[in-house]
C-alpha cells in the first residue's frame, strides 16, 4: 500500500511540475528554438514560429522523477560492484544518462539557427545507441523473453549487442519521423510504454519494480505535454523530445527483457514514420533508381492528410485507435493463453 501511495505522489508531482514548466516556458528565449517549418511535410506551415524543443522540459522532469523514484525512494541494494556485470541499478542509471544525451543532441539541433545536417544527427544517434547497447549487454544480460508466453532464450552477447544498436537506431528515427501530427508521437509513446510495462509484468521478465517507477515518471510528464500539443498545438517537442522518446522506448523494452515486443508496440511508428525512412534510405543508396512506395506519400500521416483529405484530428484518432487496438488485442491474447493454461 505504501508503494502505491509513493507512486501516486510521484505521478502527480511529475504531471504538475511538467505542466507548470510548459505553461510558463521559463527561459524560452534562451533555451527554446522556434519551428522553421518542414520541407515537403503536409501542413507544416501552421507550426512555423511555435516554440520547439520543449522535450527539453518534460524529459528533464521525467529523468528527475525517475531518479528520485528509483534511487532515492526505497533504493535497491545490490551485492555487486558498481561497474560489475549484472549490476542492474548501475545500468539503469547509465540508461537514464543515455536518454539525457539523446535529448541534449536533439535540443541543440532544435535551438540552432540552421538545422543540423542529417548525417551529423544520424552519427550522434548511432553513438548514443552504441553506448546504450553496451549498457544493456553488460548490466542487464542477454536473456530475451517472449512477452506473450513468458518463455525465454539467451542470445550470444555480440549478436545481442548488434541487434540492440539496430533497435535503438530504428526506434529513435521511427519515433522522430512520426512527430509530424499534433499529439501523435506523444500519444503513441504513452501507449508503447504502458503496453511494455504490462507485458513485462505479465511475462515475469522485469528485474524489479523499477519498470513501474519509470512508467510512473514517464506517462504523467508526457501527458502534461500533450495538453499543449493536441491540435491546435501551442508548442512542439522537437528532436529533444521525439529522439529521446524513441531511445527510451527501446531501452525499456530491453530492460524488461522483451525487445521483440517492439514489433507490436513499435508497429504504429514503423507503419507511419518507418516507411518514410526506408523509402528515403533506399532511394539514396540506389541514387533514386529504386523508389519504394511510389503511390504513397510518406510518412503515412502525410498520405492521410494530403491524399485522403483527413483532418489533423482524424489522422491522430485513426493512428492512435489503431495502436490501441493492436496493443490491446496482444495483451488480451496473452492473458487468454495464461487463463486457459496453454502457457
Amino acid at each position: 500500500m505504501l508503494f502505491i501511495i509513493k507512486m501516486a505522489i510521484g505521478c502527480a508531482a511529475a504531471f504538475v511540475i511538467t505542466y507548470i514548466l510548459l505553461k510558463l516556458l521559463p527561459g524560452e528565449m534562451i533555451l527554446m528554438g522556434h519551428d522553421r517549418g518542414r520541407k515537403f511535410a503536409q501542413g507544416a506551415e501552421v507550426n512555423i514560429g511555435k516554440p520547439t524543443g520543449v522535450g527539453f522540459y518534460f524529459i528533464l522532469v521525467f529523468l528527475a522523477a525517475s531518479a528520485v523514484l528509483c534511487f532515492l525512494i526505497e533504493p535497491v541494494n545490490t551485492d555487486k560492484g558498481f561497474f560489475e556485470s549484472g549490476n542492474v541499478m548501475t545500468g539503469l542509471g547509465f540508461g537514464l544518462i543515455a536518454v539525457l544525451a539523446e535529448m541534449v543532441t536533439g535540443w541543440l539541433d532544435d535551438r540552432s539557427k540552421n538545422p543540423w545536417n542529417e548525417y551529423i544527427k544520424g552519427a550522434l544517434d548511432v553513438a548514443v545507441s552504441l553506448f546504450g547497447a553496451f549498457i544493456c549487454v553488460h548490466f542487464f544480460g542477454t536473456r530475451v523473453y517472449i512477452a506473450m508466453t513468458g518463455t525465454y532464450f539467451d542470445i550470444h552477447p555480440v549478436l545481442f549487442y548488434i541487434l540492440a544498436v539496430i533497435l535503438f537506431v530504428v526506434s529513435i528515427n521511427a519515433t522522430n519521423a512520426t512527430d509530424g501530427i499534433d499529439g501523435l508521437s506523444g500519444s503513441l509513446s504513452v501507449i508503447a510504454v504502458v503496453t511494455t510495462l504490462i507485458m513485462g509484468l505479465m511475462a515475469g521478465s522485469c528485474f524489479d519494480n523499477n519498470a513501474v517507477r519509470l512508467t510512473v515518471a514517464f506517462v504523467p510528464a508526457l501527458a502534461a505535454y500533450l495538453i499543449f500539443n493536441f491540435n491546435p498545438s501551442k508548442m512542439l517537442m522537437g528532436d529533444a523530445g521525439s529522439r529521446s522518446l524513441g531511445f527510451f522506448i527501446a531501452f525499456l523494452l530491453i530492460y524488461c527483457r522483451i525487445p521483440l515486443l517492439y514489433f507490436i508496440v513499435g508497429l504504429p511508428f514503423l507503419c507511419d514514420g518507418g516507411i518514410s525512412i526506408v523509402k528515403i534510405t533506399v532511394g539514396r543508396l540506389t541514387k533514386k533508381k529504386i523508389i519504394l512506395f511510389k503511390s504513397i506519400t510518406t510518412p503515412l500521416h502525410d498520405e492521410l492528410r494530403k491524399n485522403r483529405k483527413f483532418s489533423v484530428k482524424k489522422v491522430w484518432l485513426t493512428l492512435v485507435l489503431a495502436a490501441v487496438i493492436i496493443n490491446l488485442v496482444y495483451i488480451l491474447a496473452a492473458g487468454l493463453l495464461r487463463i486457459t493454461g496453454i502457457v
